[in-house]
């Protein structure tokens, strides 16, 4: 509570924009916040994308001389690619990234919505996954960071693999509606 004059607030959440009526929940137990990226998170960074529930879908960038190649020049302000930590309670648990689907001509043909913001994000802590976290992480992200900073912003964009039920699950709680699942070609020939 407020003593002495100070006032503080605790920030609504989104618990499931999929239902009807709209729930939201004030969290007390949890403040989360987002901070950007730099290159001594790229530790972190390794371990998380090599964790077993996250190394499934995110199947590149693994090495630390890949992370760092891959992550330093958006942290550097070399790239339109915006990168994010996520913290719980002063901890960082996973991160994030935002971009205009423009800047990047591959995805603008991909999904057809150059004019929309793409987002990516990942809980690495495995003790943070399966609480609901990830839900009140990506509305504050999507809230907070990435709406305000794109002007004019009608659409936002994310691409999970289909078969992770859990981010789209998680999406689909934020409110988000399913559009064309395609196969995106990679290096090695898969999709």
């Amino acid at each position: 509570g407020a003593s002495s004059g100070e006032h503080t607030s605790i920030p609504v959440l989104a618990v499931d924009l999929s239902s009807d009526p709209l729930r939201f929940q004030v969290d007390d137990a949890h403040t989360f916040a987002l901070r950007p990226m730099t290159e001594g998170d790229f530790g972190d960074i390794v371990r998380w994308v090599n964790a077993p529930h996250v190394a499934k879908w995110w199947d590149e960038h693994r090495s630390p001389d890949q992370i760092a190649t891959y992550y330093g020049p958006g942290i550097r302000g070399e790239d339109a690619v915006r990168y994010w930590i996520w913290e719980v309670n002063g901890r960082s648990v996973g991160f994030c990234q935002d971009y205009r689907i423009s800047d990047h001509p591959d995805f603008a043909l991909l999904c057809g919505r150059p004019d929309a913001i793409g987002f990516d994000y990942v809980i690495g802590e495995a003790a943070h996954v399966d609480r609901g976290l990830g839900t009140s992480l990506l509305w504050v992200f999507l809230r907070d960071i990435v709406v305000p900073a794109y002007d004019g912003a009608m659409e936002l964009f994310a691409a999970p693999d289909h078969r992770n039920t859990r981010s789209r699950r998680v999406l689909a709680k934020l409110g988000a509606t399913e559009g064309i699942w395609f196969d995106e070609p990679q290096s090695d020939g898969g999709v």
